[in-house]
């Protein structure tokens, strides 16, 4: 797919951020998450970023990711195809690389790994995974890796294929003058966890659609949300928000790293065998998984 036409899909609509099972010997679980692609399939959405950070991107090997992307385009033949991608810069290249032959249509670049860095070495970073890769390229600005206004300029000039920006840090003050300053040069996309919770002040920053993790295990609650984002009904969105998302984000708070475990826990109890999550990650516990059972019974 061709990165432009990328863009343009992505601005469509929501964007899923689906979970990656593993089995019983603690191997990615190819057909689990197969018949989980199938199961979400009826339900229209702009693309899959599949291996991102509710994917457990941090926690898969480079082997792994682009089984996830092989598994995921032979589930879903039609879908535009985004793979999370990152660490340091010749690993994310060798990534790119390997996401692309398996038939990814776009990357989603995840901070470097572990040291901070000035924004010239972010830029040239970044770059260099442009340059490895024909796919369209989307930075994620999130933990040690926060890329300015000025430097995504530059490399929106530079990378053609550089089509997105996706914002998990909640600097609403950069996240507009990117939007302002780049205008429709690139999609924008939200990124904080549970993002409907955030939707609507991003939506005045010139961020107009979000991957949401939710859509795992409640796809139809999920695009209720956003198409009440979309329309500006905030009425509906801030009932779903007292009903349903502020809810889970009570069970999600409850520990670190509980946005992709909680994530991972509604799969599950919707029928899938999602298997644990990696350490440094831990699962709910049986009575969060019971508070978790609760707030979805019903919903679909």
């Amino acid at each position: 797919m061709a990165p432009t036409d990328l863009r343009t899909i992505i601005r469509s609509g929501l964007l899923s951020f689906p979970v990656t099972p593993f089995d019983g010997d603690d191997k990615f679980n190819a057909n689990a998450f197969a018949a989980h692609l199938e199961w979400l399939s009826p339900h229209k959405i702009a693309g899959l970023i599949v291996a991102g950070g509710t994917g457990e991107l941090f926690s898969l090997t480079p082997s792994e990711v682009v089984e996830v992307v092989k598994t995921a385009r032979a589930a879903q033949p039609d879908q535009p195809v985004i793979a999370g991608c990152g660490y340091g810069t010749r690993m994310a290249c060798d990534m790119a690389q390997g996401i692309e032959a398996a038939g990814g249509d776009g990357i989603l670049l995840l901070p470097h790994y572990l040291i901070g860095a000035p924004q010239d070495g972010i830029e040239a970073h970044i770059r260099a995974v442009c340059k490895s890769t024909n796919m369209g390229v989307i930075v994620y600005n999130r933990g040690q890796s926060v890329v300015s206004a000025e430097t995504l300029a530059r490399l929106a000039e530079d990378c053609p294929n550089l089509i997105g920006f996706k914002d998990g840090t909640g600097d609403i003050d950069t996240v507009k003058r990117i939007t302002v300053g780049l205008g429709d040069r690139l999609a924008y996309v939200g990124g904080m966890p549970t993002h409907e919770l955030f939707a609507q002040a991003y939506r005045g920053a010139g961020v107009d659609t979000y991957s949401s993790a939710v859509f795992n295990f409640v796809p139809e609650t999920a695009l209720a949300f956003h198409a009440a984002f979309v329309a500006g009904d905030d009425a509906t969105c801030d009932e779903m928000l007292r009903d349903f998302y502020y809810p889970f984000a009570k069970i999600r708070d409850r520990k670190t790293g509980y946005a992709v475990s909680a994530i991972k826990a509604g799969v599950a109890l919707r029928g899938f065998d999602t298997g644990p999550v990696r350490s440094p990650l831990t699962d709910l516990t049986g009575e969060e998984r019971d508070l978790m059972r609760d707030l979805i019974q019903g919903r679909k």
